[in-house]
């Protein structure tokens, strides 16, 4: 399902474009893919909602949470391998982030498992540990997976823990999700809290062992804070510019700046319901405004990819993912993920539009090549050395 959104490019700037992507390493810093709901399928769509319906006729929630686990495994070692396999390929993606669940310890533990397995039945996927590991997967035509975390909850307050999974492989952490944590306040919390006192000896703690503090479900307040205390560059692997579409989810200049004065990045996401007015109408272009936007306030070496959309779940658990799990993740009632699309991005084998829309837009080579992964990686050796 690879769609080549209309530019209207020459042929020599298609050709150009094509070199860029395929050429140069691409790094996603939310890649919920390689698949997604529009690429599994109307056949995964009834199996999977027949499979749940069988296992847990009374309750949809727990259906939701049986079909994740069977669309896993089946992408792991399944039916579903060579097609997660093919659309990682096919999107010229080198390097995608990899997640661990951190709402409580079990879930850190379980999904350290999940990933460690996924990264042992993929030869071709390997664990970044530091950024020559992504230059190497690039130069041998391989995937890399970097072990990331959107919550901090289950560290509670054990920075031995946090130490732990560092030597597991994590390397980039979330300070928090929309609400408060141990660490400071999210960015639905009305109050605007900031850090706690215990977040600043987190965020040190995450200096001290060389992981990205991330701020991208952060606060306002949360996010300076973390700029002004950390030592090292600052992203938000995934949010957007609140001038462009005001959102919760989005950044002020303020706080763009802030994360820019670090060294560090603004991921934009590919989400529907965040970066445009109607969400059933948004297309790349609108994707493309907010990194437009990025590069002239804060210059092109500090925008990046965070697309956070779409997730490898059916139609049926997204529309059921939005009305049961969404509000209690702290997004307001109607909003967040469910099944409308980025036209343009449909589809994780889409990602070349990007670098077409760059190209569209005007900007250099080297500006497209910073854009699509360079910045990236320019924090990830400035903090994993």
């Amino acid at each position: 399902m690879k769609e080549l959104y209309s530019f209207g490019l020459t042929e020599e700037q298609e050709k150009r474009a094509r070199e860029l992507h395929y050429g140069n390493i691409v790094i996603d810093m939310l890649f919920q893919g390689p698949i997604g709901t529009y690429s599994l399928g109307e056949e995964i769509e009834q199996e999977t909602e027949r499979l749940a319906l069988e296992s847990h006729p009374d309750s949809l929630s727990e259906r939701v949470h049986f079909a994740g686990d069977v669309i896993r495994r089946w992408y792991v070692d399944g039916k579903l391998a060579d097609l997660y396999k093919e659309c990682w390929y096919e999107s010229g993606l080198t390097a995608g982030n990899r997640q661990l669940n951190v709402s409580d310890k079990a879930s850190l533990y379980s999904s350290a498992i999940d990933l460690q397995e996924e990264f042992d039945k993929k030869p071709w996927l390997i664990k970044v540990k530091q950024a020559a590991d992504i230059e190497y997967a690039h130069q041998h035509q391989l995937k890399a997976g970097i072990v990331t975390c959107q919550e901090t909850l289950g560290f509670e307050n054990d920075l031995k823990l946090l130490e732990q999974m560092y030597h597991f492989g994590l390397r980039v952490v979330q300070l928090t999700y929309n609400n408060h944590n141990y660490v400071g306040a999210g960015c639905m919390e009305e109050n605007n809290a900031g850090l706690s006192t215990f977040g600043k000896k987190f965020v040190a703690k995450l200096n001290e062992l060389g992981i990205v503090v991330d701020t991208g479900h952060c606060g306002k307040q949360t996010t300076l804070d973390a700029c002004k205390y950390s030592t090292k560059p600052v992203i938000a692997s995934h949010t957007a510019a609140e001038q462009v579409y005001f959102h919760s989810r989005a950044k002020s200049d303020e706080e763009i700046r802030a994360i820019a004065e670090t060294n560090g990045v603004v991921g934009i996401f590919a989400m529907p319901w965040f970066i445009a007015e109607n969400p059933e109408d948004t297309t790349i272009e609108h994707f493309l405004d907010h990194i437009d936007y990025v590069v002239n306030l804060a210059g092109v070496d500090h925008v990046g990819i965070g697309t956070d959309w779409p997730m490898p779940q059916t139609k049926w658990m997204a529309i059921a993912f939005k009305k049961l799990f969404a509000p209690k993740m702290g997004f307001a009632p109607g909003d967040g993920p469910s099944t409308e699309i980025v036209k343009g991005l449909t589809d994780y084998r889409s990602f070349l539009n990007i670098t077409r829309g760059l190209m569209a837009r005007g900007y250099k080579d080297e500006e497209i090549v910073k854009i699509i992964g360079g910045n990236w990686m320019r924090v990830f050796k400035e903090v994993w050395s």
